[in-house]
């Protein structure tokens, strides 16, 4: 049996890319889950234990009984607007569980963590691309609370043998190539949201704001593969068992897409020219945030394989199609 490893979050639709490529490595998992936005069937390996992060009478149980060698810590809400709408709940979600979830780690002595953040930290940057050095302004509470989470983890590793991987993700999109997990219907990420409107499950699809300084007047956004992303992962933990030095790595190609361009690539894939609303700007929303991607190939070795902007819309496609088709 490989490393013991508890992946939180670990039924959602990164976390569960994750668990694959984890199980399929030879990782012993437990994944910990509220199943709020998660599908149990979305997990592939591993014994599930449905809980709440706040719970941390559960949550210390579940350390007790296993002696964890690593944390991968994915739970998290993740949703702009909805921040701005309920800022309260993103800071006691996103930041305090964080808080209890260390302190599990403090008490039970685990001491490598990967924590999944996000490129929301940046906020509204005017660098191109973003690096792992670039100013920290985010104009969120989503990227705030994450943030601050980082902040976390920075202090106790000053004062603790924990070492970490912060892996701050961009827009991260697509499915599973094998076909067998994807995103749920839960998700409202653009290429999710797009190939909704390409199969008719949806009457069409808006684009917020077409006034931004971009070449389209679009957002610009950079588009990583869920299954690369995955891998990331992989390559944290194998980081962690042998080098000290903690990280912080942005996840992502070093390419940018604009909204106007994903919606007519997928229209182009799928064969269908769905109707589009423009509509004003979303408030939080920057112009354009596109990863420098150099010191993740660095550091872990990591190279993406499906570093492609039709290859990612193909799979969420085919995914759609085949849930279609199951319902």
């Amino acid at each position: 049996m490989g490393e013991k490893v508890l992946v939180t979050g670990g039924a959602g639709y990164i976390g569960s890319h994750t668990v694959k490529k984890l199980g399929e490595a030879g990782y012993d998992l437990v994944i910990y889950d509220n199943l709020s936005t998660g599908l149990p069937d979305a997990i592939l390996y591993g014994e599930l234990v449905v809980g709440e992060m706040n719970d941390f009478q559960l949550l210390s149980r579940v350390f007790a009984q296993h002696q964890f060698d690593a944390v991968l810590h994915f739970a998290a809400s993740i949703s702009v607007p909805e921040s701005l709408q309920k800022p309260l709940a993103y800071y006691a979600n996103n930041t305090c569980n964080t808080l209890n979830l260390l302190r599990c780690c403090q008490q039970f002595g685990v001491n490598k963590l990967v924590f999944s953040s996000t490129a929301a930290v940046y906020g509204a940057t005017q660098e191109f691309p973003v690096k792992e050095s670039s100013p920290t302004l985010p104009v969120n509470p989503y990227g705030r609370s994450k943030l601050m989470s980082e902040m976390i983890l920075q202090d106790y590793s000053l004062v603790s043998d924990l070492k970490y991987v912060i892996l701050r993700y961009f827009n991260v999109a697509g499915a599973d190539s094998s076909g067998k997990i994807g995103q749920s219907g839960k998700a409202s990420h653009l290429i999710k949201l797009a190939c909704d409107a390409a199969l008719g499950l949806r009457g069409n699809l808006s684009i917020f704001g077409t006034d931004y300084p971009t070449h389209d007047g679009t957002g610009v956004r950079d588009y990583i593969h869920v299954e690369d992303l995955a891998s990331a992962h992989i390559s944290a933990l194998s980081y962690l068992k042998t080098n000290a030095e903690n990280q912080i790595l942005n996840c992502g190609y070093g390419k940018g897409y604009s909204v106007r361009e994903v919606l007519e690539k997928v229209k182009e894939i799928s064969g269908v020219d769905f109707p589009i609303v423009e509509t004003s700007r979303r408030k939080g929303d920057p112009a354009c945030v596109v990863a420098s991607a150099d010191k993740i190939r660095q550091v872990l070795g990591w190279q993406p394989e499906y570093d492609s902007l039709d290859t990612i819309i193909r799979s969420a496609l085919l995914w759609e199609q085949k849930n279609l088709v199951d319902c």
